[in-house]
This record gives C-alpha cells, sequence and structure tokens, in this order.
C-alpha cells in the first residue's frame, strides 16, 4: 500500500531509504511458518499463545504469490513445536471472495470472549470487520462491518473496547490517484481515529504515514508508527479516550506495525529497510527484513535493538514481529513468515 512507499520516480529517496543495505542479524533456531505462503501482514497473538495472522493482503501496484486467492484470518498455536497455521472458517453471510485484510487486533472482554478486528480493503475501500473468535470450533463469527468518512483508508487498528477501536488511516483520500499525490507531496494530512458506538473523531493528525498502532500494557499510552518518518509517536490515552502527544522516537528505518510485549512493556516493530525494493519487486534482489526492539519506551533514552535482519534471503518484506514466551514471530507484505526462539 501507499502507506508504505510510493512508485513515483521522483519521490523523495530518504523517505524511502532507497539506498540502504542491512548488515545481517541472525536468530538460533528460526524456521519459516508451515502454512503462510502469501503474506503474514499483521499478526496479534492471545496471552493462551494462539496468534492470528492477517494474510493475502493485495495492494496495488505491490507483489502478490497469490492473486487470484483471497485474503483469510489464520490460528497459529505457539504452544506447540514447529506449529502450522490454519485458515479460520467465518460465519456466512461475511463476503470471503473480497476479503483483503490488513492490520489486526484482539480484545478479550470480561467474561473471556475474544473479539477480533480487522482493517480490510473489500475492493481497495475501508471497512474495519468486528469478529468473535469461536475456540471451539475454530472459526470466528462476523458481528459487524464499520465504514465511515472517517476511515478512507484503514491500515491498522487497536482494539478498546468490544465495539470501540483506535485506528490509523495511512491516506487522507481513497481516491487511488489521489493517494499518490498526497504522498508525493508529502501533505501530513494522515491521522488517528477513535470509534465508537456512539460517535467517530479524529484523535490525532499530522503524520506523513500513520501505520501501525499499539497500546501500553497499562493501557495509559498508544504508540504511532509513522512509516515515511521513520517516527513513533508516544501518545497519551486520557479518559475521554482523546490522545496528546508524550515524544517522538526517531528511527533509520521505514517502520510498519507495531507489537507489546505484554509482560515487560517492549515495543517490538516490523520494519522496512530499504521501501524501494517493495515497489520495483526484483527476485534476485529482493526486500530485505528487520525487526527492532524498543525497551523503556516512556524514559529519557529508550533502547534500540536490531533483533533480527535479512537481507530477503530467508524473509522479505517484514512488516511485524511479535513475541511469546520467548518465541519470535514475524509476518511480512506478501512473503512468508519466520518463527523465531529468542
Amino acid at each position: 500500500e501507499l502507506s508504505k512507499c510510493s512508485k513515483s520516480p521522483s519521490f523523495p529517496r530518504n523517505r524511502l531509504k532507497a539506498s540502504r543495505e542491512v548488515e545481517p542479524v541472525d536468530l538460533p533456531n528460526c524456521h519459516l511458518v508451515r502454512g503462510v505462503e502469501s503474506g503474514s501482514e499483521d499478526i496479534d497473538i492471545l496471552p493462551s499463545g494462539l496468534a492470528f495472522l492477517s494474510v493475502g493482503l493485495k495492494v496495488p501496484g505491490i507483489q502478490c504469490f497469490a492473486p487470484e486467492k483471497p485474503g483469510g484470518i489464520l490460528l497459529l498455536d505457539l504452544n506447540q513445536d514447529k506449529p502450522r497455521a490454519l485458515e479460520l472458517r467465518v460465519s456466512r453471510g461475511f463476503d470471503l471472495t473480497s476479503f483483503n485484510p490488513h492490520g489486526i487486533s484482539t480484545f478479550i472482554d470480561e467474561d473471556g470472549a475474544v473479539y477480533l478486528f480487522v482493517a480490510n480493503h473489500p475492493e481497495f475501500k475501508s471497512t474495519v470487520e468486528i469478529f468473535r473468535f469461536e475456540e471451539e470450533d475454530n472459526s470466528l463469527l462476523h458481528l459487524k462491518t464499520v465504514r465511515h468518512e472517517l476511515l478512507p483508508s484503514v491500515n491498522d487498528v487497536v482494539a478498546v473496547g468490544p465495539e470501540h477501536f483506535y485506528a490509523t488511516n495511512s491516506h487522507y483520500f481513497s481516491d487511488l490517484f489521489l493517494k499518490y499525490l498526497e504522498v508525493y507531496l508529502n501533505l501530513r494530512w494522515t491521522n488517528v481515529i477513535y470509534y465508537s458506538p456512539e460517535g467517530v473523531r479524529v484523535v490525532a493528525d499530522g503524520f506523513d504515514s500513520a501505520n501501525g498502532i499499539t497500546m501500553s500494557p497499562d493501557e495509559k499510552y498508544v504508540y504511532v508508527a509513522d512509516s515515511f518518518a521513520h517516527e513513533i509517536h508516544v501518545m497519551e490515552k486520557h479518559a475521554n479516550r482523546s490522545l496528546t502527544q508524550v515524544k517522538v522516537l526517531h528511527l533509520d528505518t521505514v517502520v510498519d506495525n507495531l507489537s507489546i510485549d505484554p509482560s515487560t512493556g517492549d515495543l517490538w516493530v516490523g520494519c522496512h529497510p530499504n521501501c524501494l525494493k517493495l515497489i520495483i519487486y526484483d527476485a534476485s534482489n529482493p526486500p530485505a527484513s528487520e525487526v527492532l526492539r524498543i525497551q523503556n519506551v516512556l524514559s529519557e533514552a529508550p533502547a534500540v535493538t536490531t533483533v533480527y535482519a535479512n537481507n530477503g534471503s530467508v524473509l522479505q518484506g517484514s512488516t511485524v514481529a511479535s513475541v511469546y514466551g520467548g518465541q519470535l514471530l514475524i509476518g511480512t507484505l506478501f512473503h512468508r513468515a519466520l518463527q523465531c526462539q529468542l
């Protein structure tokens, strides 16, 4: 999606990190996840170790290894040894043929019910789908489709209630040509919205390309990735759900999705070291992968570590990194998924 790159040849190369090459950083005991062949753009892991993967995202102008196959949600049980990802069935009445899932987020209700929120692009439009996870038969019950003029180009969501969420718009416009134009002109019109059944409003704006979004374990802070600006914004969350900026972390890479380690509060970031390679795909020189871990995010001096980096020979175009029980799960825009021991 254009939230990550633009095809314009005169698009500023520094925003794409177009000349950057990664120094490899390997982890022991990594293997590609069975059952993931056409991307795993976002990942959300339940406290039980069940991981949801958003797969098969199709984006105009971006490489796709399964163009005819609709997207889906896969389930991976990280308590198993080298588990296989299995596609979840979706309840009747939901249009699976146009399912094009992007960012995802889970919410666990007081009664233990698990809700899955999915940014969806049916026919390249924008909706947020709300499902309830039925664990006993590995299925998703579709509850609601959210469409709104303040959701023109939804990229990612973080759920804060059974029908309540924050979402990023990675573009101001929904029209494809105007999307190219706004990225090229660097309008910084992208934003974060808050949705509840009672109302929808913009709670933060002025981003170059708002992308991944997540929340601190104590739910006091919201973190927003601004891809082309190479930044992560730390926002304080208030009782009325409004957000105010606390600080900005500046990084040397195109940041995509964000995940939180619930036990430490560390931020895990899927990154594109060189975004140009995502757009102009060359199988002999594929897009690289990079995972950052940010410790002590709220302190004066957060510690940023490159935990994994690969030139694309193993994993192409990383978008997300999530952790559970000493394991790291890395997802990609259109390639495979990688499971590693930390």
